[in-house]
């Protein structure tokens, strides 16, 4: 379970505000030398509450499919900078315009601590297919270079599904792929214990946490294959984890949990 990401401020936002359709048919085929991946110390903001400030010193951005208009995504461009989408693809999320397109048999236990939330049943793979191929189709019509895919360790949780590793591994499979076929990179979201099985496939990581959890070491994989893993320290002072992190060739920096703009990066 992904521990501090996701906005939890029940906000429903209609798709004429977002500027685009509620399924914007934008699929492509892509091929890899097609799709972006970041490189090991590129610098990053993650910005997942509040009014997206652009004036903070990064190379990516990394923010909300649905709360983000096409043209923010387009500002952050014409200002040299890679932009990321954050969906969540394992859990419903009551507040999303999308919400009602989640046939209830799917919903599972609520996630501990974040209201409106439950986790999905992922081995319903053609209702998932659907819902999260026309939230891609988002991403890519909005202008999003990559997607950061949260929830996606329902396997390890108490989801009220008998989920195996098989069961996530099958899903994984499929949102790497629908990512790159949209020319969009495929993020990882936590799942350290898979990090090395699920690199090849993967473009990214996006961490919270492993250095307080001592979890960092499994993803080596993406580091040594030129890959960045973007890491985000919340209870930790910078003088725990900076000097390390730099050494393993990770962004990292730390975040309050509500995740707005501020942030305090290692490499400043």
């Amino acid at each position: 379970m992904r521990r501090f990401c996701a906005t939890w401020v029940v906000a429903l936002v209609s798709s004429s505000l977002m500027g685009l359709p509620a399924s914007a048919g934008v699929t492509t085929e892509s091929t890899a030398a097609d799709i972006w991946v970041p490189a090991p110390g590129v610098t990053f903001q993650w910005q997942l509450q509040g009014k997206v400030d652009t004036t903070v010193a990064a190379e990516v951005y990394d923010i909300d499919m649905f709360d983000s208009r096409k043209k923010l995504v387009t500002k952050l461009h014409e200002q040299g900078r890679k932009v990321i989408c954050y969906v969540s693809a394992g859990s419903y999320e009551d507040w999303r315009p999308d919400a009602d397109d989640f046939p209830e048999e799917i919903l599972g236990k609520p996630l501990d601590g974040w209201p409106g939330e439950r986790w999905l049943d992922v081995r319903a793979l053609t209702e998932l297919k659907e819902i999260m191929d026309a939230r891609l189709d988002r991403c890519a019509a909005k202008g999003f270079d990559g997607v950061e895919y949260d929830n996606v360790d329902g396997y390890t949780n108490d989801t009220g599904f008998p989920l195996t590793k098989a069961d996530q591994l099958e899903y994984l499979t499929y949102l790497s792929e629908a990512a790159h076929a949209r020319g969009l990179s495929a993020g990882l979201k936590n799942l350290p214990q898979l990090g090395e099985e699920l690199e090849p496939n993967w473009d990214f990581v996006v961490n919270e946490q492993c250095f307080q959890y001592n979890e960092c070491g499994e993803y080596a994989a993406f580091i040594e294959n030129d890959k960045a893993v973007f890491n985000v320290e919340y209870e930790l002072k910078k003088s725990k984890f900076c000097a390390e992190a730099i050494e393993m060739g990770f962004t990292s920096m730390r975040k309050r949990y509500s995740l707005k703009a501020w942030r305090n990066p290692c490499w400043e």
